[in-house]
């Protein structure tokens, strides 16, 4: 997907493509994919790094299950793709702290 934000990329969005976008929208945004927080329970980060991008899930334990609150990602810049896969995860973890801070500060736990 990110191939398509490059420059002078083609963007062929056919029928297909619509109901794909149609279904994963409708998934993304229908309970329970995303809950409001719960400022009493403890926050718990999970982080991901691949060769190309990172990624980040803020959540909460619900009745011994996983909920997630908010989901953040982001590219690599060219640098940081070269870097090892150790460092790639060190990136997506500082990532989530920078991206999540407010949560976790203001958490009471």
């Amino acid at each position: 997907m990110t191939h398509l934000l490059e420059k002078e990329t083609p963007l062929v969005f056919s029928k297909e493509c619509v109901d794909a976008f149609d279904t994963l929208k409708k998934k993304l945004t229908e309970a329970p994919i995303l809950l409001v927080p719960e400022w009493n329970l403890p926050f718990e980060l999970m982080c991901d790094a691949s060769n190309f991008a990172i990624g980040a899930v803020l959540g909460q334990r619900k009745m011994k299950h996983f909920q997630p609150i908010q989901y953040a990602s982001k590219t690599m810049i060219e640098a940081q793709i070269h870097y090892t896969m150790t460092d790639k995860e060190m990136i997506a973890i500082v990532y989530a702290f920078e991206k999540f801070r407010p949560y976790l500060v203001l958490s009471k736990s």
